[in-house]
């Protein structure tokens, strides 16, 4: 059961669960996400890796973990985690992305825990985790500190959460909206709202005040002549990511 206390938008949802069946095709909606993926997974990798003292070289060097992807759609996520030796839990708050996802998993081998379940229910519950993914969810809730709270409610004590979003500012209005919804059509026109863009200050503060450590941000950055993405320790534009640990 999830709890009548909940963080999310209706409208979102129903916006995701339209595309469920296209999230392992890398020419589909979701091109933009495939495309940005190794960028996503190397900041990720790097991140726990560092926190929790494990060499990326070795076997299975995530085993042991156990790790929620929160927002998980068809598991472009959760498969890597996996495949690192991690425990995952991929949850999603849109039920059509969740059998697409176990479909997947299941064709590929791999032993992943998905569930149609919201982070304020995984809190109730009082589950436990050593590293929460919290990618491209934020910019999508109805009360983003309420989110970020159950998200740290569900890491254990010196946990790590990796959280991106889209910075709010002209320059993401046109490459986020004009750019990848109606010039290059990577998303269906509606998918993201300007006006829930939240800026890397933001973002530090209710990370700060969701009663995490932020520690780390960099941006993600495209470059069209090279048509790949890339990590910037200056460039927070439009496309960011940031690590936070849960104090002790």
């Amino acid at each position: 059961m999830q709890p009548s206390e909940t963080t999310v938008d209706p409208a979102e949802i129903a916006k995701f669960e339209a595309m469920a069946a296209e999230w392992w095709d890398p020419q589909g909606k979701f091109k933009p996400l495939h495309m940005l993926n190794p960028c996503r997974l190397s900041y990720i990798t790097s991140q726990i890796a560092a926190q929790f003292e494990r060499d990326l070289a070795g076997p299975a060097p995530f085993s042991g973990l156990r790790i929620l992807d929160i927002g998980c759609g068809g598991g472009l996520l959760s498969e890597p985690m996996a495949r690192l030796g991690a425990k995952v839990v991929g949850a999603d708050a849109a039920a059509r992305n969740i059998p697409v996802a176990r479909i997947h998993a299941e064709q590929s081998g791999l032993d992943i825990d998905y569930r149609h379940v919201t982070a304020e229910a995984l809190a109730a519950d009082g589950e436990e985790f050593d590293a929460v993914l919290n990618m491209e969810v934020v910019e999508h809730v109805a009360d983003p500190l309420a989110y970020l709270t159950a998200c740290r409610q569900l890491l254990k004590a010196g946990g790590i959460q990796l959280c991106s979003t889209l910075n709010r500012n002209p320059k993401s209005y046109l490459m986020a909206i004009v750019g990848a919804e109606h010039v290059m059509r990577w998303l269906p026109k509606g998918t993201h709202e300007w006006s829930k863009f939240i800026t890397p200050d933001e973002l530090f503060e209710l990370l700060s005040q969701s009663g995490m450590h932020p520690v780390d941000r960099k941006g993600f950055v495209f470059n069209p002549l090279l048509w790949s993405w890339s990590l910037s320790d200056r460039d927070l534009s439009v496309n960011y990511v940031t690590a936070s640990v849960k104090p002790a």
